[in-house]
């Protein structure tokens, strides 16, 4: 991947609020995982329900460390580690010190691990997980032009990278601890 200007942008206005941008399934919002004010401007942005969570992504799981159950076992955090055929995303036991915001009401936290260049630049260049969630109103259609961002969100992102073609299929979903896929 080339670091043009655009993604060193994008980069800039991570680190304060909510971005758009093509991920390694579908095209979406993020904002950090360390920062709760740009969680609940996605909450607000997209009229999300509270009590559903996000999923976290990262590019190696030290940055998932923070969020997840620190007495999970050696083999679920191999089996998290391990790389998949396609993307996978699992629900992982999490953390007691978890903001609410990241996992609702849920007793799991939904987690992705992922090679994709753009999300590891910004995870390194950061040192966090990222949230992500579809770039679209609850409900709708995934946006796939920035037009059709701006008909859904205005002026309330705080930058927007194009969406690549291949953004289209959600990721698989399997408890970690079950093996059970979920989607």
């Amino acid at each position: 991947m080339i670091i043009n200007s655009k993604i060193k942008l994008a980069l800039h206005h991570l680190k304060i609020g909510v971005i758009a941008h093509p991920t390694d399934t579908i095209y979406g919002l993020g904002c950090l995982a360390n920062n709760p004010s740009a969680i609940q401007t996605i909450i607000n942005l997209k009229k999300r329900d509270i009590e559903k969570g996000f999923i976290l992504l990262a590019s190696d799981i030290s940055f998932l460390m923070p969020y997840i159950d620190s007495n999970m076992s050696s083999e679920l955090f191999q089996k998290l580690t391990m790389p998949t055929d396609t993307p996978t995303t699992y629900l992982v036991p999490k953390s007691d010190k978890l903001s609410p915001l990241l996992a609702g009401d849920n007793e799991l936290l939904a987690v992705r691990m992922t090679s994709d260049p753009l999300i590891t630049y910004f995870c390194e260049n950061t040192g966090s997980a990222l949230i992500s969630t579809s770039a679209n109103l609850q409900g709708r259609r995934v946006a796939k032009t920035t037009l059709e961002l701006k008909r859904y969100f205005g002026n309330g992102l705080a930058f927007e990278l194009p969406p690549n073609m291949y953004n289209s299929v959600p990721s698989k979903i399997i408890d970690l601890m079950t093996g059970e896929q979920l989607r």
